[in-house]
């Protein structure tokens, strides 16, 4: 099968590109195709002639979207629409990726699929809008609600902690909830997904749940450092875009395509820093 990735140079983009290795994986980064502009997209899909388009592109700065919600609804809402719109004039389904951030975060028990969306930021609303366009839009759609991404490269929690890991100490936040996801676990979900047409939503996303805190100092133990961690309250990291408190992702579809614990994520990770650390000191 023929795949046009959207977003390619991205974590997940590039954890795409190596999980679909069965399939003939075309990439292109934002650089090249950007998703609202529907002439490039027209051209793109008859010059790749894909069988499947997953869209990895995004708006991702959470506390940017207040100050340009313009440029978000453009990426997550505008974007996916113009894909949906191309797509279904050309037959193809699309898989598109969305967020934890579409729900509010009140409540204290794992989210599914069935699980009413009321996001409290514009990135949230303009993933939702983005959401409602690709359903309404493109029949054939897979539509993947995932959270807290990592991979080992780019920037993302774990190197903004490796950064900051000579610290006498660090505080994170132990009162949001999620579950962190290993964008290799992700891509190897999605590859399983779309040997199937089990069309729909679907939350893939490291099982079980954990907050930032718990997330640092798991991280921090994987990779040997023992920096202290001081557990503190979302009021002590005013940021411009409010987070869900809780919004750790399960699923109800069954049978589930589940990703392994968010524990073996950060196993992942850790032995991928090894490897970094030991390509960079050969003599160690």
């Amino acid at each position: 099968m023929r795949i046009l990735v959207t977003g390619a140079a991205g974590q997940l983009g590039r954890a795409l590109a190596s999980a679909l290795t069965p399939h003939e994986v075309r990439g292109l980064p934002r650089a090249a195709l950007d998703i609202a502009d529907r002439p490039a997209v027209d051209a793109a899909l008859d010059a790749v002639r894909p069988h499947l388009v997953i869209n990895a592109a995004a708006w991702t700065d959470v506390d940017g979207a207040e100050s340009d919600p313009q440029g978000a609804f453009r990426a997550n809402a505008t974007g996916p629409e113009t894909l949906a719109r191309a797509t279904a004039r050309h037959g193809i389904p699309l898989l598109h990726v969305s967020t934890d951030y579409v729900f509010g975060g009140e409540g204290s028990r794992p989210l599914d699929e069935e699980a009413v969306p009321a996001p409290r930021s514009v990135y949230g609303r303009s993933k939702l809008a983005g959401e409602e366009a690709v359903r309404a839009h493109q029949p054939r759609h897979f539509l993947v609600r995932t959270a807290w991404l990592y991979a080992a490269h780019g920037r993302n929690f774990p190197s903004t902690l490796l950064a900051l890991a000579s610290r006498p100490e660090l505080r994170v936040v132990d009162d949001q909830h999620g579950s962190p996801t290993w964008a290799p676990h992700l891509a190897e979900a999605i590859g399983r997904l779309i040997a199937t047409e089990r069309f729909g939503t679907w939350h893939l996303a490291g099982q079980g749940g954990t907050t930032w805190h718990g997330f640092a100092r798991a991280l921090l133990d994987g990779a040997g450092i023992r920096t202290p961690l001081v557990p503190v309250g979302t009021a002590a990291f005013p940021r411009p875009a409010p987070r869900p408190a809780y919004a750790v992702l399960t699923t109800r579809r069954d049978p589930p395509i589940l990703l392994p614990p968010w524990e073996e994520g950060v196993a992942a990770w850790a032995a991928a820093q090894r490897a970094r650390s030991s390509a960079s000191n050969p003599s160690r």
